[in-house]
């Protein structure tokens, strides 16, 4: 019989898009749903992770939801922030992964946990697979961090996935420390 019909026909495809991401030994990568918003909430208003970030806090549930149901990057460039499900638990604990900032022309690495997982290498598992992904999927040969002078555990964890501080930068109107990483 030959060829199913239309294959010899050159297909365009989409852009692809990762809303899976790495898994590591205890986390699950996974783009957030609306179901996702309560657990997105709580994190992105707890004071002791929003003051690290030199962000405003979500101001409700409903807000978070709009973030989420809104949220562009992995229709736009196939990648994006990915909610980190903890595997013995099933919890949302936070998000990691990359995201492309335009106005920079660079792709950086962002990670936040709710303050009861810091301090249990879990930013480090996270990010770890996070470069791995962009180094190796994405074909990156560049992934930038970006944090607050006063943020020493988010620089300890980029010191850990092999970044070096690369000067400062002003960004949303704040003073932040560039890291960087090159395959």
């Amino acid at each position: 019989m030959g060829h199913p019909a239309g294959a010899h026909l050159k297909v365009q495809t989409a852009m692809e898009s990762y809303r899976t991401g790495p898994e590591t030994t205890r986390l699950i990568l996974r783009a957030m749903t609306i179901d996702d918003a309560a657990a997105f909430y709580a994190l992105n208003s707890h004071p002791d992770v929003m003051r690290l970030t030199g962000e405003p806090p979500l101001a409700s549930v409903e807000a978070a939801r709009e973030a989420i149901a809104t949220y562009p990057d992995f229709d736009t460039v196939g990648y994006g922030r990915w909610g980190c499900v903890l595997k013995e638990t099933g919890a949302m604990i936070g998000f990691c992964g990359l995201k492309y900032l335009a106005d920079l022309e660079e792709v950086d690495l962002g990670y936040r946990l709710l303050p009861e997982y810091w301090g249990r290498g879990l930013a480090t598992e996270a990010s770890l697979a996070s470069v791995a992904f962009g180094f190796d999927t994405l074909k990156l040969t560049r992934i930038i961090g970006l944090v607050l002078p006063e943020n020493i555990g988010s620089i300890r964890v980029l010191e850990k996935v092999g970044m070096r501080e690369a000067g400062e930068v002003a960004y949303d109107g704040q003073r932040a420390l560039r890291y960087v990483v090159e395959r």
